[in-house]
Order: C-alpha cells, then sequence, then structure tokens
C-alpha cells in the first residue's frame, strides 16, 4: 500500500482545534446511529427506522436506514477517537447531506419547522473535518508520528 498516500489522508498540521469540534460531533452522530441501528436513545431500531425512509422515498428503507446508521455510528466513533477522520468526515458530510436534501430541505432553514439547519450544522461541521484533519490529539496523529 502507498504509505505516501495513507500518509497524506492522515496527517493534520491542525493542532488541538479539531478536538473541540470532534468531541461533540462524535457523540452525537454515534447517538443518531445507535437510535437507527439498535433503537437506543428513543430510537426505533433498523426496522422502524427504514420504515420511516421509506414513507419518505429513500428506498430500500431498511438498507438505507442501516448505510445511515452505520455510517452515523462508525463514523461517528473514528471522528471521536482521530481515526480515518477525513474519509469518516466525508461520509458524514454526505450523510447530512443527503438527509437535508430528501427530508429537511423543503421545511425551510428552522429546527422548530423540522428544517435544515441543525443538519447544516452537522454538514459543516464535518466538512471543517475534512478539510482540516483530526489534528494533534488523534489516533491518525499517533499513526502519521510512527510512519
Amino acid at each position: 500500500m502507498d504509505t505516501a498516500i495513507i500518509r497524506k489522508v492522515l496527517f493534520s498540521d491542525a493542532g488541538f482545534a479539531p478536538l473541540a469540534l470532534r468531541f461533540p460531533l462524535g457523540i452525537i452522530f454515534m447517538v443518531h446511529g445507535a437510535q437507527k441501528l439498535f433503537g437506543w436513545f428513543g430510537g426505533y431500531g433498523l426496522e422502524g427506522t427504514g420504515q420511516w425512509m421509506a414513507s419518505q422515498g429513500i428506498e430500500p428503507g431498511v438498507l438505507m436506514a442501516g448505510l445511515a446508521g452505520s455510517g452515523e455510528f462508525f463514523g461517528g466513533l473514528f471522528i471521536l477517537i482521530g481515526l480515518l477522520t477525513r474519509p469518516a468526515a466525508l461520509v458524514l458530510a454526505f450523510t447530512m447531506l443527503i438527509a437535508i436534501v430528501s427530508v429537511h430541505l423543503s421545511n425551510g432553514l428552522l429546527l422548530t419547522n423540522n428544517g435544515y439547519e441543525y443538519a447544516l450544522a452537522l454538514f459543516a461541521g464535518s466538512i471543517s473535518l475534512l478539510i482540516s484533519g483530526a489534528g494533534r490529539v488523534s489516533v491518525d496523529s499517533l499513526i502519521t508520528q510512527k510512519s
């Protein structure tokens, strides 16, 4: 495997700032993913979320719920610990973009109307981490220091 490409994906000279973003984003995404996958934290689980997604025209519902839930749960975990941060952030940004366009956009900006403001904030945070990388306090940093 080309170590130069791996290093480029993992390396970040952003210092400590991404940690302030990684911690809350990671937790939020993990909780939302756990709702979809396992029914934890008041969620509906894979079957219930799949039925809702199908009702929104996101088909096949259970598969899409599994993909979104896995992306959020495992992507959130990876962002939280700073492992493969850029690829995880890309998956999460894509997931939020789909949520904005397919569910929230027609409701306007405000969250009180089921709008896209919350998903937009998560999208922006994911894009920020995609650009900056994990920063100094991360597994990615440990890996690049050893290579």
